[in-house]
């Protein structure tokens, strides 16, 4: 078996979709993960319809998903709301794929025969000079890495439940890569992680990974709040009256 690591040439959300209603649900998720439409932000469908020149029929049942979804809040008669950031549901989320990665790294040190690491180390044992840096390409192939180690335990259910996780913490979980410092860093360690189970070190690769994702989980926050406090000053900014 074969770690599988998609593709950089995937396409992202925002251009993934076929049908109107799909489009539309990728142009507001991504208006949502980008901070144009912050967290506690109102707006009425007439408004939103203006915005991304669409009509109401697909936009309705663009909002209706992300709604399900848990990105929106719907008040009848007053509109819609973005859903306020949960950081209590969020730290759960993170707790939950810490159990479910951990679990996974195990399964992996004693596979016989262990999937092929090959795929991942081409991709994380690189010399610096041929490190990406790039955020969404960073942020995809993070992804990607936590993704296979899930995968190749061989269980679909617990890949299934680790996707959901995995999307309902990435509006912040992708704000990680915004800074230098914190990309060399998640090369480092997803490295010292595949060697520890190159090597079949169960217990050490489940403290290199729980370590890893506790800093990443609290590092977000931190970024998460700082980019928020910044997004609402320029957003006050320019509607200030200029004098």
């Amino acid at each position: 078996m074969t770690l599988v690591v998609p593709s950089l040439s995937t396409p992202s959300v925002a251009l993934s979709a076929g049908t109107l209603a799909e489009r539309v649900y990728a142009q507001i998720k991504q208006l949502i993960f980008d901070f144009v439409l912050l967290p506690g932000d109102r707006f009425s469908e007439s408004d939103l319809a203006n915005r991304v020149q669409v009509s109401r029929t697909p936009l309705r049942q663009a909002l209706q998903r992300l709604q399900r979804e848990g990105f929106l809040l719907v008040f009848p008669k007053s509109g819609w709301q973005v859903a306020p950031l949960d950081f209590n549901a969020f730290d759960q989320l993170y707790d939950l794929r810490m159990l479910l990665e951990t679990h996974a790294v195990v399964r992996l040190c004693e596979a016989d025969p262990r999937p092929s690491l090959d795929e991942l180390n081409r991709v994380w044992l690189v010399p610096e000079a041929e490190r990406q840096h790039t955020v969404l390409t960073i942020d995809r192939l993070d992804e990607a890495f936590h993704t296979a180690l899930v995968e190749a335990a061989g269980n679909a259910e617990m890949a299934r439940v680790h996707a959901d996780v995995t999307d309902r913490i990435r509006i912040i979980r992708r704000l990680d890569f915004t800074k230098p410092q914190r990309v060399e860093a998640t090369y480092e360690e997803h490295a010292q992680i595949l060697r520890a189970v190159t090597r079949r070190r169960a217990d050490e690769a489940q403290r290199l990974l729980r370590a890893h994702i506790e800093h990443s989980k609290l590092e977000v926050r931190r970024i998460t709040i700082e980019t928020l406090q910044n997004a609402r000053l320029r957003m006050a900014e320019a509607h200030t009256p200029q004098g």
